[in-house]
């Protein structure tokens, strides 16, 4: 009510007021955007992975100093750079593409020194939902030089084990741990 009135009484007094800023929101540019991660294999290596097909929205409300994530991931994009392991990986001892085809993640991205900062969210492998905290390790945004728009791009690192998702097969102590590496730009969307 007192930002009414006091709209009112400038705009009477003809007073220039400043517009109130909004939550901007961004599409995820699948093409530049991929989730990757390093998890052991025997105890002995380490294999990395990535997903080809990723999609999603980014909301900033850079003023309130807090954002929103939500991302969907194709779980049969699963990329090892190894035929059979990536047709190991879709079966049922570990992401059952047939049964759960795709992976999501919605969080609230948190600011630190006005930048994003983190973003605490969900995420959902097999059916099951957990938290998983991600930091932001870089961000920035600029006038795209092609699309005439802003567009944004970040890299994110967070840690889950894969065993409290019900993906158990190998999964003992250490060797359930994965890590998560993710590289992402977004177009503003107006």
């Amino acid at each position: 009510m007192r930002l009414s009135l006091f709209v009112a009484a400038a705009l009477a007094a003809g007073v220039a007021v400043p517009a109130l800023a909004a939550p901007v929101n961004y599409t995820i540019e699948p093409g530049h955007t991929y989730p990757s991660f390093k998890a052991a294999h025997m105890g002995i290596s380490f294999w990395r992975g990535k997903f080809n097909k990723s999609s999603g929205k980014v909301t900033l409300d850079r003023e309130g100093k807090t954002g929103t994530v939500d991302i969907t991931i194709d779980a049969a994009s699963v990329d090892f750079g190894h035929d059979k392991m990536n047709e190991h990986a879709m079966n049922e001892d570990f992401f059952n593409v047939g049964k759960y085809p795709t992976i999501t993640y919605k969080g609230t991205i948190k600011f630190e020194k006005g930048e994003p900062d983190e973003v605490d969210g969900q995420l959902t492998l097999l059916g099951v939902t957990k938290p998983v905290k991600l930091d932001i390790e870089s961000f920035k945004c600029i006038q795209h030089p092609f699309y005439k728009k802003e567009v944004c791009g970040a890299d994110a690192e967070g840690e889950f084990n894969r065993a409290d998702f019900g993906m158990t097969k190998a999964a003992d102590g250490e060797l359930g741990k994965v890590k998560i590496q993710i590289q992402v730009e977004a177009l503003r969307d107006s």
